[in-house]
């Protein structure tokens, strides 16, 4: 019998992503699938509701969750949310377990399955699914137009009839897919570019983008493409070289991140205070608490008359349509492959990318490191 997948509207504050777009709801349908979606639910996105015109549309998120047997979602689902989820459903997006254990005993108690897309493993075949990598990219972009509109300096070189404008510098902490956009980005606004990162194989890719690497002689390269801990002899070491790259910076755009973690404190309060009057920090890790000590999530602040900090969130709610765009074929590439002729959903627990992502299943938390009380392991 055909599933029915249930997208509701997000209803966490300022979220304007919607985990659904015309063409993936397209293919969903060419599958079998019977899609239902709230009406309404994407307008914060920019899509009407008649772009969908194979979705049946649902006034009462009740009823749509009632008889849905998938869900995809952008935010992890409240627990009023869950209350209205039939039994042994399925729910698909960010889940954010590290700070929702709630939300995990409650799908336990009632056998919901449920796919994290910050699990999504990092490797080759599950790329395209890798939703925290076509997010991040959004994020870099606009983290670099923020830290332009901020900055009290032009980015290109200009010449001008008073004179030569020379180019801004920039500098991106962190070169995963956030940084290595923001150094591109910034790059084709015509700043000169430098790249920073504990994982000394980055190098090429800054390179590669027309930036330059900063060597601190310290190497971090740890599991899954994310850096690891350091010691503290390696943190004095690297904020030392660190330093004098920031004092010398128009605009800083930090971006080191650990999905589940909080973010490592990069630039500290001494680093801030000797930049340049009028340097814009953009902290891009902010959700995890921000790289920089002085960062207020969520706020622009003003250091002192002399420095911008931003800790902006939810940057990819900012470019709504294109980031639901990707979201949405990034749900679709992860659960078509278990999707029947006959539309039906038979998800493979054995596989490595499932096996990977759920979160939940049959009454237990299947994800190792959630699985104390709902507790992360260290």
């Amino acid at each position: 019998m055909p599933i029915r997948l249930a997208v509701p509207k997000e209803i966490t504050p300022n979220e304007t992503r919607i985990a659904l777009e015309p063409g993936v709801a397209g293919k969903l349908a060419a599958m079998g699938v019977k899609v239902t979606m709230q009406k309404g639910a994407a307008l914060g996105a920019h899509f009407s509701d008649e772009a969908f015109k194979d979705v049946e549309l649902v006034d009462d998120a009740a009823k749509l969750y009632a008889d849905a047997d998938v869900i995809f979602k952008v935010q992890p689902p409240t627990l009023d949310e869950l209350k209205l989820i039939r039994d042994g459903a399925v729910i698909v997006g960010y889940m954010k377990p590290h700070k929702n254990a709630d939300m995990m005993k409650l799908m336990c108690d009632r056998k919901i399955t449920s796919l994290s897309m910050e699990l999504v493993p990092r490797i080759s075949r599950a790329q395209s699914m890798d939703a925290l990598s076509s997010q991040a990219a959004i994020a870099g972009y606009m983290g670099v137009l923020m830290g332009a509109q901020l900055a009290s300096v032009f980015f290109p070189m200009l010449t001008t009839a008073a004179g030569t404008i020379r180019p801004a510098r920039v500098l991106v902490i962190g070169a995963g897919v956030a940084g290595l956009q923001a150094i591109a980005t910034a790059k084709r606004l015509g700043a000169i570019v430098e790249g920073f990162d504990v994982r000394s194989a980055t190098r090429e890719q800054i390179e590669s983008l027309g930036g330059k690497f900063i060597d601190t002689g310290v190497s971090a390269e740890g599991e899954g493409g994310y850096a690891r801990e350091l010691t503290e002899d390696e943190k004095k070491q690297q904020q030392a070289v660190l330093a004098k790259h920031i004092a010398m910076a128009d605009v800083v755009i930090s971006t080191a991140a650990i999905p589940g973690r909080p973010s490592p404190k990069i630039i500290t309060a001494g680093m801030v205070e000797e930049m340049k009057t009028g340097a814009v920090i953009v902290d891009l890790a902010s959700e995890g608490g921000g790289n920089c000590e002085l960062t207020k999530p969520g706020e622009t602040i003003d250091y002192k008359g002399r420095v911008t900090i931003s800790g902006p969130l939810n940057l990819p709610g900012q470019l709504p349509i294109h980031a639901s765009e990707m979201y949405a074929k990034n749900l679709f590439n992860l659960v078509s492959p278990f999707i029947t002729g006959d539309g039906e959903l038979k998800l493979d627990f054995e596989d490595d990318v499932i096996a990977g992502c759920v979160l939940t299943h049959d009454g237990e938390i299947r994800a190792e490191r959630y699985r104390d009380s709902g507790g992360e392991k260290s």
